[in-house]
């Protein structure tokens, strides 16, 4: 006869298991006759397994064993469960089915999670060089914190003063043998080279000063604190640059923290070869999320420097620097998108001497000088970026510059918008020139820029303005709105101005002086003075 169950709630446990049939006791007469019943048996313990037809009879779980997989309420066994590092965790979720459910609850995982990483939402990383918060309650795993913990856990970690602790309790931290924990960057930088492990690091909370971070491997470092990361991991240097990057580091990633360069000295001369981050040839870093601040009078933030200099700079706010922002150079190239770069002394990014970025989604404001700058021989492409507010031009292009301005919004710039001079170049197509309080777009000193199937509108003088020998192609323009005419051509310029449409401005359509242009088939209407007027 099976064992009655007993005790409230017995008939109804919403943890009910398939019951086990418990071998049949010895009767009396059996005693009688001799037979001897061992006290395990007497106490319905487990009984040796019966053999039938080759095949071993499945024998019932103990009371004691009954008691603790079905009847000890959920409250209980989590709180046993809290006592528990993440292999215990896991062992016990093999017991049994009610035991895996339990053991895979969220706040468990979250509590070990924080104590190992201390991020405060989930930090996923589905792949090399991925990496990305997410809330829980809306993420499609139902436990991300234990998917990000089995995701994060062969990392190694920059904990100063923890290290010593850590060690000197291996009982407290009994099945962790396998984390290393360092207590600066230099030394975990040193592990790697040993290969003590792979190459990820956990950088957390706390201000890192003059380390030598010098990088030549394929390392992942990350900033790991609670809430906003990269607030609380901040890395800076007062001596020398904070990060320099060299040939072997491609395919590293450095992401979520602070990195400044903070001179005692901010304006001595050998710190114009220093700077925040420093990439040079042959290496292609990943920077992501993070925040890049400069207090050097005398040399960029960011400098991208040399062939095959090639990094993905994405996320990050790059701004309230006492020098360019971001500076690409000497054939340098490289990945940057969705990027904020403001409020920088000189511009916003420079390139220069044949660097050739792409640069796309960026938000380019409130400058101390121009948005951005490309000069002798730099390029670039230039993709829906939204550049306005800057002191001087948005966008200027000087000295045999040629970037490509694609579908970009170039706006309330507190002179022009778009500035090229001293024969520079550009192709400057689909973008959208507007409430610039000078004119949206100035060519001047033999600069030959193609200006195609733009918006310019609305600026506080003319939409657009050749002067000083200006070349160029005008064509397939939608100009309007604009304080003053809406194409001014003067002394000795020349361009070709073509298929426009030139309409509704408070002064007149298009203005010359001296020399008269190829003004065919443009559309003019609707202004306050004559559509053309040539002097």
């Amino acid at each position: 006869m099976a064992i009655e169950e007993s005790g409230p709630g017995a008939q109804n446990s919403p943890y009910q298991l398939r019951r086990k049939t418990l071998l049949p006791k010895r009767t009396a007469a059996a005693s009688a006759t001799g037979a001897s019943t061992s006290s395990t048996e007497a106490f319905g313990h487990r009984a040796k397994r019966a053999r039938v037809s080759g095949k071993s009879l499945d024998l019932p779980a103990a009371p004691a064993e009954q008691y603790l997989q079905q009847k000890l309420p959920d409250e209980v066994v989590l709180k046993i469960f809290s006592y528990l590092l993440e292999q215990d965790l896991c062992q016990a979720a093999c017991v049994c089915k009610r035991f895996s459910q339990l053991a895979n609850d969220p706040i468990l995982w979250k509590r070990l999670y924080m104590e190992v990483f201390e991020y405060t939402r989930p930090m996923m990383h589905p792949e090399p060089g991925r990496f990305y918060q997410v809330i829980p309650e809306e993420h499609e795993h139902p436990n991300p914190w234990k998917e990000s913990f089995q995701q994060l856990y062969k990392g190694a970690h920059v904990k100063p003063g923890f290290a010593e602790h850590f060690y000197s309790n291996p009982g407290r931290y009994k099945g962790r043998e396998n984390m290393l924990y360092y207590d600066t960057i230099e030394d975990a930088l040193g592990g790697v080279q040993e290969a003590h492990f792979d190459g990820l690091i956990f950088v957390h909370s706390g201000i890192y000063t003059d380390e030598w971070i010098y990088i030549e491997s394929p390392i992942t470092m990350i900033g790991a604190a609670p809430g906003k990361v990269a607030d609380k991991v901040v890395i800076e240097n007062t001596r020398d640059s904070t990060f320099v990057f060299m040939e072997g580091s491609e395919d590293l990633y450095v992401g979520y923290m602070t990195i400044k360069f903070n001179p005692d000295d901010k304006s001595a001369q050998h710190h114009n070869a220093h700077h925040c981050l420093e990439i040079t040839v042959n290496c292609s870093p990943n920077i992501d999320h993070c925040i890049i601040r400069s207090t050097c009078t005398v040399g960029s933030a960011v400098c991208v420097s040399g062939q095959g200099a090639c990094p993905t700079i994405k996320h990050c706010n790059i701004s309230d620097c006492e020098n360019v922002g971001l500076y690409i150079t000497d054939h340098a190239q490289g990945i940057y998108e969705d990027n904020e770069i403001s409020n920088n002394a000189l511009a916003g990014i420079w390139v220069k001497n044949h660097g050739n970025p792409i640069i796309r989604r960026n938000h380019i404001h409130h400058g101390r000088d121009v948005g951005v700058f490309t000069f002798d021989h730099g390029m670039g492409y230039f993709e829906n970026c939204n550049i306005h507010r800057n002191r001087i031009a948005g966008f200027e292009v000087k000295a045999y510059a040629n970037p490509t301005v694609v579908r970009c919004e170039i706006h309330h710039g507190q002179t022009g918008g778009i500035y090229v001079h001293e024969k520079g170049r550009g192709q400057f197509i689909e973008n959208k020139i507007y409430a610039n309080n000078f004119a949206g777009v100035w060519i001047t000193s033999n600069s030959d820029p193609t200006i195609r199937a733009n918006a310019i509108f609305n600026g506080n003088q003319g939409g657009v303005y050749i002067f000083g020998d200006g070349r160029g192609l005008i064509e397939s323009n939608d100009i309007y709105g604009n304080a003053l005419a809406g194409i001014q051509i003067r002394t000795n310029s020349c361009p070709i101005v073509r298929h426009n449409k030139i309409h509704d401005g408070q002064h007149g359509g298009i203005y010359v002086v001296r020399k008269q242009p190829d003004l065919s088939y443009n559309d003019i209407y609707n202004h306050m003075y004559s559509g053309v007027q040539i002097r």
